[in-house]
């Protein structure tokens, strides 16, 4: 089963997801994907993983990391499905990043691996992306490089965890403007779902809505002012975003 977070004549529904891609609101209505606005479906702490597939660590001319390397990502930093994000005015490389999302379930403590799985309330998707111009090393993404508002797309909903049976063998593909930029596979993880909800839960206890955005495979390319960018992780979902200036972005903020 899917399940999003959605804004609807004003008002916010959480609502389940079917044939279509139709939402089921609260009153049994059903409406069609167009005629909502689509929010993130989680909306606790990201934890995001740095160079965790071995090929883009090679892509970037970087030694595969022997533990994660992890940093946070704010709720600010989050929008949804068939929003819009911003590029800065005059920086030279801004890339996508699709990544596997992990949503956390249920209160996790010194959790073990063979048990991690099961504190997970399902998957979703992001699109992680980064402002190469800031970027001082890989192993340490400042906030200018990740923490932008309304530079993570995420969504467009969650799956059940029990309808993704396998995590480390889903593929993942990027398209810019329809043309297919980007393909790998969460087989390519070096860090896979399991260790890191046992990695994390070992210092620090993960809590209902945060997410393990779990790192992109080799394949970026630069994005500009009107490109659509869509990131998929198969049997999870399809994730579209579409990039404006900074200029345009903040007038429309100003506007509304």
């Amino acid at each position: 089963m899917k399940h999003a977070r959605i804004r609807y004549q004003g008002e916010i529904h959480t609502v389940t997801v079917e044939g279509d891609n139709a939402v089921r609101l609260p009153n049994a209505q059903v409406i069609s994907e167009h005629d909502v606005e689509w929010l993130p479906p989680a909306e606790g702490t990201m934890f995001a993983l740095g160079l965790n597939y071995a090929d883009h660590a090679a892509e970037l001319a970087f030694k595969a990391p022997t533990e994660p390397l992890a940093f946070v990502k704010s709720k600010g930093t989050y929008t949804g499905h068939n929003q819009t994000t911003w590029r800065p005015d005059n920086v030279a490389y801004m890339h996508y990043e699709c990544e596997l999302v992990a949503v956390i379930g249920k209160q996790a403590r010194n959790v073990k691996r063979e048990d991690a799985l099961s504190y997970l309330a399902g998957y979703t998707v992001c699109n992680d992306y980064a402002i190469r111009d800031y970027l001082e090393n890989y192993y340490r993404p400042n906030l200018r490089v990740k923490n932008r508002d309304a530079t993570t797309p995420v969504g467009p909903w969650i799956v059940d965890a029990a309808d993704v049976p396998d995590p480390s063998n889903l593929k993942l593909r990027t398209w810019i403007n329809g043309e297919l930029k980007q393909e790998g596979s969460t087989s390519g993880m070096i860090f896979d779902i399991p260790y890191l909800i046992e990695y994390f839960s070992s210092f620090m206890t993960l809590q209902p809505g945060d997410m393990i955005a779990t790192g992109t495979p080799e394949g970026l390319a630069d994005v500009v002012p009107g490109d659509e960018v869509v990131v998929e992780v198969e049997g999870v979902g399809r994730l579209v975003n579409r990039i404006v200036s900074e200029t345009e972005f903040f007038a429309n903020c100003a506007r509304a």
